[in-house]
């Protein structure tokens, strides 16, 4: 009996093999197309639909050799994988260039994802427990609302000063957690957001708890809040901000990303692992500690300041323990160290709520039931850590830097 062809010869093993790039290609395009949709959908049987279609794609791609299969040549040629998203997540700004909400949600995924990879930074590479992520976000947003209220310098500047201004607070506020060990270090941080926000509400020269204003971002002269039409085609004033928000996580994605590569990330990894085996091997706890909290910081600063400009206004209410909780929670569903995963948990706790509004309290019990299912069934979050590869570091020929 003759054998009978395989009606699915695109996704064979031997085709995938014979042209990984574009599996690469299809398999991004296909999770943006889907993430697009679940921003741009209105009627709860759509976000619904949408939201079976996550869970049976995510069982498909972790259950079957195909899979399996995609899901080891995505991370074979995870820099053209970056490449290809980036392009994929500014084709999302191009076809929804009118959507006011679709772009906001677009770019408060793309902040808040930057934030949380830094918080990866801290937690997941140097074992440090920063539970005042919300915090050093809103500390961001409140220098860029000085800065543009009192200071005339470029907005550029302004970012880099946020930067600059949230990361050097976070290295006083992480010395006394280097004298501390486990929950009471996470105490310190828990202390400090609670201690931020109640000096932002008693400072009437920083808004109390109304906040402040903010003004728009703007660069070149180009003031962001004023676009409403490129050419012939009417936008979004979301739309820079969107573009602005996927470019800084592009950068922030890619300098943790090759810190993480790096003789800095192995140090880091080391220090997490085992301090006193690291102090053995003469690494300094104290300095990687404070260079991983210095950079993170710095980088969720800036994401803050971005955020401020984009909704005009910040109060305190945004650096309190449960905004924080938030960013960890999604660090933790995302996965540990996967960046990516971050990006996913992201659109799945900041964007499913918002869209399950109109079912009122069941919203919050398919969230928790979603959020638990995941965590049952995949403990180590939905794209754990991938095992780093050392092998470029002893000279095996081929291997990827």
């Amino acid at each position: 009996m003759s054998s009978i062809p395989s009606p699915i010869p695109v996704l064979s093993p031997l085709r995938m093999q014979r042209h990984p790039r574009a599996v690469v290609v299809l398999t991004v395009a296909l999770l943006f197309a889907g993430g697009g949709l679940m921003m741009h959908a209105e009627s709860q049987i759509q976000v619904l639909g949408l939201l079976a279609a996550f869970l049976a794609v995510f069982a498909i791609a972790d259950r079957t050799p195909l899979g399996q299969d995609v899901s080891a040549i995505c991370s074979d040629y995870s820099g053209f994988a970056n490449a290809v998203a980036f392009v994929c997540a500014l084709g999302l700004i191009v076809v929804f260039h009118g959507e006011h909400y679709t772009l906001l949600m677009l770019a408060t995924v793309a902040l808040f994802s930057t934030a949380c990879i830094a918080l990866n930074l801290q937690l997941a590479f140097a074992g440090i427990a920063n539970f005042a992520g919300a915090a050093f976000f809103v500390l961001g947003s409140y220098t860029a609302a000085v800065m543009t209220a009192y200071a005339g310098i470029p907005h550029l500047m302004i970012l880099v000063v946020s930067g600059i201004v949230t990361g050097a607070i976070g290295v006083i506020l992480l010395l006394p957690v280097l004298r501390t060990r486990g929950h009471y270090a996470a105490l310190v941080t828990i202390a400090f957001g609670l201690l931020l926000r109640s000096l932002l509400e008693v400072n009437d020269t920083l808004g109390g708890p109304q906040g402040m204003k903010i003004k728009g971002f703007s660069i070149f002269g180009l003031d962001f809040n004023r676009i409403s039409s490129i050419g012939p085609w009417d936008v979004s004033f979301y739309l820079p901000y969107a573009v602005l928000s996927i470019c800084i996580f592009a950068v922030a994605f890619t300098l943790i990303r090759r810190i993480e590569r790096s003789w800095i990330g192995i140090a880091l990894d080391t220090v997490r692992s085992d301090e006193t085996a690291a102090s053995v091997f003469g690494l300094s706890i104290a300095r990687w500690k404070v260079v991983a909290f210095l950079i993170g910081n710095a980088v969720i600063g800036v994401a803050g300041a971005v955020y401020g400009m984009m909704n005009g206004f910040v109060t305190p209410n945004g650096s309190g323990l449960g905004d924080s909780l938030l960013m960890l929670s999604i660090i933790v569903l995302g996965g540990l160290g996967n960046f990516w995963g971050a990006v996913v948990a992201a659109m799945v706790i900041l964007v499913i709520p918002e869209k399950l509004q109109a079912i009122q309290e069941f919203r919050l019990l398919i969230f928790a039931l979603l959020v638990l299912g995941i965590l049952l069934f995949r403990p180590s979050g939905i794209l754990p850590r991938p095992i780093r590869d050392l092998s470029r570091f002893i000279g095996r020929p081929g291997a990827d830097a």
